[in-house]
């Protein structure tokens, strides 16, 4: 008997998520490939950690998207950009709610910058992966929207139709990721909340554009079965992904360049702020058993079969 399946992923996607992590490492400095390039293999595998840890930690949820339209009309000017006005102004509980992420990307900030100080290269390649994941989220549109998968508009499973569906389709015959090099960022409060902007302002043709290819498209040639690893999976057809990336001039494409550009200059942004350490002899040293059981661990719990905590997308 053949299983029959929706396809449901989130935050990019774990393809997404690793990609966005893998490129940005050659946007890099020579002085910090000698330890980036090395550990290109685990910078990618743990770029989803995140997402696995929603299964198991009731505080991860919010740290991955941003509902800033709660917070009235775009540019959202009710919202104070810095942690302490908004708690002050919406209580920590009701800020929570409604998603942390550009907070978050900053305290992932201070933790890579604290990494690098102390030059401890578990701590760095942990964090580098983990806050690749917060930024990546950032630049996905409906990350920023009380609609996050299209359940007030009767478009459910349009969150992974975006982020997944598209780049796993896509990306490796179309999408160009040679981008050019990291950069300091002076100011990461400003860059992380334009990013948010920028995916809000996008949501409405993320949208749009679906439902207007939907009313074009016969229920049998909008979605497709395929088979994903010996399983048959009912997901977007090829021919709907295509029109509808085509529809967004290539929208997905740029929000993962952005990405990749900003995941790579936050790391280096961190590198500078501790001093830019010498990284030569931390190139080949090992995660501790315990360390290496703390990610088992992690992947035990995701698989387990257990629900997400916290709303699904």
């Amino acid at each position: 008997m053949l299983l029959l399946a929706y396809q449901f992923t989130y935050s990019w996607g774990f393809y997404a998520h690793g990609k966005i992590n893998y490129y940005a490492v050659f946007l890099l400095p020579p002085e910090m490939l000698i330890l980036y390039k090395p550990n290109l293999f685990f910078l990618s595998e743990h770029a989803t950690d995140p997402d696995k840890r929603r299964y198991a930690v009731a505080e991860e949820g919010p740290r991955h998207y941003l509902d800033i339209d709660h917070y009235g009309k775009y540019p959202f000017n009710d919202l104070p950009r810095k942690w302490n006005d908004a708690v002050q102004k919406f209580s920590e509980d009701s800020i929570k709610a409604h998603g942390i992420v550009p907070w978050h990307i900053q305290v992932m900030l201070n933790r890579l910058t604290k990494a690098f100080e102390q030059k401890d290269i578990n701590a760095i390649l942990k964090n580098s992966a983990e806050i690749g994941h917060y930024i990546s989220d950032a630049h996905v549109p409906l990350h920023a929207s009380s609609n996050h998968n299209g359940q007030l508009t009767n478009q459910k499973g349009i969150h992974g139709f975006w982020e997944s569906r598209v780049p796993e389709l896509l990306a490796e015959k179309e999408f160009d990721f040679f981008i050019g090099k990291a950069d300091y960022i002076s100011n990461p409060s400003n860059f992380i909340w334009n990013r948010i902007l920028e995916s809000s302002k996008a949501t409405d043709s993320v949208l749009l554009f679906e439902k207007q290819l939907t009313n074009k498209f016969d229920e049998d040639k909008k979605y497709a079965f395929e088979e994903r690893n010996g399983i048959l999976v009912k997901q977007y057809s090829s021919e709907f992904t295509i029109a509808y990336n085509q529809q967004l001039n290539g929208m997905v494409e740029r929000r993962m360049r952005q990405a990749i550009y900003a995941v790579a200059s936050f790391w280096y942004t961190a590198w500078v702020n501790a001093g830019q350490p010498d990284l030569k002899n931390l190139a080949h040293q090992k995660f501790s058993e315990t360390e290496i059981k703390e990610f088992e661990l992690l992947n035990q719990q995701w698989k387990s079969g257990s629900k997400m905590i916290g709303r699904e997308e």
